[in-house]
């Protein structure tokens, strides 16, 4: 397969990008968008809306470099996979990935269980420099 042709073939079908300020606003509204451009595709809202919700908050609270936004991107990819993507402007600070809750018994630090539980896939990569950038995907239409 050609180059052109490989691209075409993992391109997404729908997509949707906008920066946000690194604020528990910006957070909050990422959360909005993210609702409404799930409802015009006609998706369901939950659990992608509380995915959104828990990668903008960690972008604002451990990714934020002082004047620098955030960047949050829906993508629905063939099989019916919905990709969330939050970029953040601090590259060298990764998330951590707790393998229970007893590794920390505070009140915070429980979003990424949460999007371990309701995604089928996340992870973090690195860039453009100097971001990160946390993806989770849902595959869409699975019982949950």
């Amino acid at each position: 397969m050609s180059d052109v042709n490989q691209r075409t073939a993992h391109a997404p079908l729908r997509h949707f990008s906008v920066p946000l300020s690194a604020t528990r606003r910006g957070a909050r509204l990422a959360r909005l968008l993210a609702a409404e451009q799930l409802h015009s595709w006609e998706l369901p809202l939950d659990p992608a809306r509380l995915v959104v919700a828990e990668l903008a908050a960690n972008a604002v609270l451990h990714g934020r470099v002082s004047g620098r936004s955030f960047r949050l991107t829906l993508a629905v990819r063939a099989p019916r996979t919905l990709r969330v993507e939050v970029t953040d402007a601090r590259g060298e600070r990764w998330p951590v990935r707790m393998r229970d809750g007893a590794e920390r018994r505070s009140e915070s630090g429980y979003g990424l269980l949460l999007v371990a539980e309701f995604a089928d896939r996340w992870g973090v990569r690195p860039g453009p420099v100097p971001c990160k950038t946390v993806w989770a995907e849902l595959d869409l239409g699975r019982d949950r």
